[in-house]
């Protein structure tokens, strides 16, 4: 079944194509389980002590790496040993992608540059994923993804006017590095494959995808002499757009982003005076008088219960939403509908929910198809299958 529990009937869209995953913690593994979803066999050359996400537990489970770890498989391979540098090597040739997130430079102490790399297998992609670049003057500095949220930019506009700059609690510079890397090795295996092309290298930053989801910034900045800064739930390219608390303790999420929903809100809440109050009447008056443009609209929202206003604003048809956490997200009537949220077999937990796979393709549809991998678990698997498949290979590459 597409995006939930066993095997799919179809081909998927990567079925064929092996991905070789050295990197370790959040970005690659993204990456990875993104591209293994639609098929691509991932297999995890993980370090002796395994990959470092495996180590991020919640009450003893790995939550991180049952999720980002499903539908690949985990070999142990210490790459300072010969003999494993050999399999690392068999393993190159019959892959088309390579993932690492290693400092730059430390894949090439270890025997495998871009050049001995192509040496073995000419049309491979390889993904460098770093937090500064191959280049540059902080090609060298640790690449935690917290460090890039905060020089990006992102940190300094999160949060409110009056409190300090906030870092997301979560790994959103590895997320959107992940994704762009997942679509960049697609493009690389497109001109392998279809242009005829050869293999190449590939140069993520956390840093590069981070700024490019900004946006505007730097033209903004230039533009108003100002910094882009802190808004809160509000933004200052229109309004209204916030945060109400409902009667009942709850929170909603309005946005009336354009002309046509503010007056149906301003109608709809019986003040369809706010139409032509010079206050309200273009998106420009209400962003400069929205601390009394949420007043009202936070009164008139606070007298109901968020069920109340969730109803009364869908039958307005006023872009008015739920504020969910994880549980009331997965229970959610659309949700469920669509299956974005399954319930997948776990040896360790019985079954674990966890999002299903993204691209819905109507035809060679995706599939979550294996539990994320013990440690070392397909070591046997994968050696005999190379020993089917690959050349012997010189550990001196």
């Amino acid at each position: 079944m597409a995006g939930g529990k066993g095997e799919t009937k179809t081909r998927a869209p990567l079925e064929g194509v092996r991905i070789l995953d050295l990197s370790r913690l959040v970005v690659g593994n993204i990456m990875t389980q993104t591209l293994a979803d639609i098929g691509a066999d991932v297999i995890k050359v993980e370090p002796p002590e395994g990959d470092s996400l495996r180590a991020w537990k919640l009450k003893g489970v790995s939550v991180q790496w049952k999720v980002y770890g499903r539908n690949k498989r985990s070999i142990v391979l210490d790459l300072k040993k010969e003999d494993d540098r050999r399999v690392f090597g068999e393993l190159v040739v019959t892959a088309q992608i390579l993932v690492e997130n290693f400092r730059p430079g430390v894949l090439d102490r270890l025997g495998f540059s871009a050049s001995a790399l192509h040496a073995l297998q000419p049309k491979l992609v390889i993904m460098r994923i770093t937090g500064w670049g191959q280049t540059g003057p902080y090609r060298n500095r640790p690449g935690f993804g917290t460090l890039v949220e905060a020089a990006s930019g992102f940190a300094f506009k999160n949060g409110f006017a009056d409190g300090p700059p906030l870092l997301p609690n979560l790994g959103l510079a590895d997320s959107i590095a992940g994704l762009h890397a997942a679509t960049a090795a697609l493009a690389a295996l497109r001109e392998v494959e279809v242009n005829g092309g050869k293999g190449q290298e590939i140069d993520i930053s956390l840093l590069e995808p981070m700024v490019s989801i900004l946006g505007a910034d730097q033209a903004v900045q230039r533009v108003t002499g100002e910094a882009p800064g802190r808004h809160g739930n509000r933004t200052p390219l229109s309004a209204p757009r916030n945060l109400y608390h409902t009667s009942d303790g709850g929170y909603v999420a309005l946005s009336a982003s354009t002309p046509g929903m503010a007056e149906r809100l301003f109608r709809c809440i019986g003040r369809a005076d706010m139409i032509h109050d010079p206050r309200f009447e273009t998106n420009d008056k209400r962003v400069q008088n929205v601390e009394a443009l949420d007043e009202i609209i936070g009164a008139f929202i606070g007298k109901s219960t968020l069920k109340e206003n969730l109803e009364f604003f869908e039958r307005a048809e006023v872009t008015v939403g739920p504020i969910y956490d994880a549980l009331q997200l997965m229970n959610d009537e659309h949700v469920r509908a669509r299956g974005s949220i399954v319930e997948y077999p776990d040896d360790e937990l019985g079954s674990l929910p966890m999002h299903a796979v993204v691209p819905r393709f109507s035809e060679t549809p995706g599939s979550i198809r294996r539990q994320a991998p013990r440690l070392n678990e397909h070591s046997d698997e994968i050696r005999a299958e190379l020993a089917r498949l690959a050349k012997p290979v010189s550990s001196r590459v």
